[in-house]
């Protein structure tokens, strides 16, 4: 598996992390294998996977169509089973289920919100089972809608949003538990560009702030080389990890610099190359 930054090949020993909160989580895979069953019988799609994730760190699994991204992400949040292998969680935690303080979110925005609940109501959707003072829900819902910038539409049904709207209130929903761990699986991929950049920035504000640890699946190269500390790329039929590239681009992003810089367009053309299969 090679070792990479946006400047080449730096090593083949794990990168080291950029320097984070402890209030992220970390999850390691040890030899995970991923099995799924089909009309043809049961189908191998992740074996041998191993990898170190650390609190607090972004990182974007890409690969072709077909290779166990989202399965790969599922495995993640306890929500499917391993084959065989193990995922640890901080402490050496194995999952064997949806983790405590991790949030999933899908690209399926419109079907995750119920249409008869406000924006508001929406939101305070994820604390019900767990906050039973409404004070205290409205409270922390209302400042998970102005950290998306949506507090002046609270009150708003989601047939009264946009697209990219409802997307932020599901991440707000997500963001309201104060998640250590946020699994994104192509939240962006059924939005149009602008709205799609915008919530690109948004999302790395609130990571910024959170020091959440992400986990973010995407097809689209340009979206993970923006968005990631490190970037995954799954190989191989069954896949694993082909390459294991630490981005060199500063904390501070911006849609038009950032994406001019040669640093960025390196990135570009590294990952380009390693989802093609023409990698180093």
């Amino acid at each position: 598996m090679a070792h990479e930054t946006a400047m080449g090949v730096e090593s083949k020993e794990n990168p080291k992390s950029p320097a984070h909160s402890p209030s992220g989580t970390s999850l390691e895979c040890r030899d995970l294998s991923i099995e799924l069953a089909t009309a043809k019988g049961t189908r191998r799609i992740v074996d041998g996977l191993n990898v170190k994730i650390e609190p607090g760190q972004f990182v974007c699994v890409l690969g072709e169509s077909g290779v166990g991204k989202t399965t790969f992400l599922r495995v993640l949040g306890g929500l499917i089973p391993p084959a065989n292998g193990s995922i640890l969680e901080l402490g050496g935690k194995p999952i064997v289920g949806p983790p405590e303080s991790t949030v999933m979110v899908f690209q399926n925005y419109a079907a995750s919100l119920l249409p008869w609940r406000t924006a508001q109501s929406n939101v305070e959707l994820a604390l019900e089972s767990t906050i039973s003072d409404r004070a205290t829900r409205r409270e922390r819902a209302l400042a998970a809608l102005k950290l998306v910038g949506l507090a002046d539409r609270h009150a708003a049904y989601p047939s009264q949003l946009s697209g990219g709207m409802q997307q932020r209130v599901q991440l707000a929903r997500a963001l309201v538990t104060e998640p250590r761990l946020l699994l994104m699986d192509e939240p962006f991929g059924a939005l149009d560009a602008m709205t799609r950049e915008g919530l690109q920035d948004e999302l790395l504000r609130i990571h910024r702030a959170s020091k959440a640890t992400v986990v973010f699946i995407t097809h689209d190269v340009d979206e993970a080389a923006y968005l990631a500390d490190r970037l995954l790329v799954l190989t191989g039929s069954p896949s694993s990890i082909g390459y294991d590239i630490e981005s060199t681009l500063g904390p501070d992003r911006d849609q038009i610099s950032t994406k001019e810089s040669e640093e960025f367009l390196q990135l570009r053309h590294i990952l380009y190359s390693a989802v093609r299969g023409n990698g180093h």
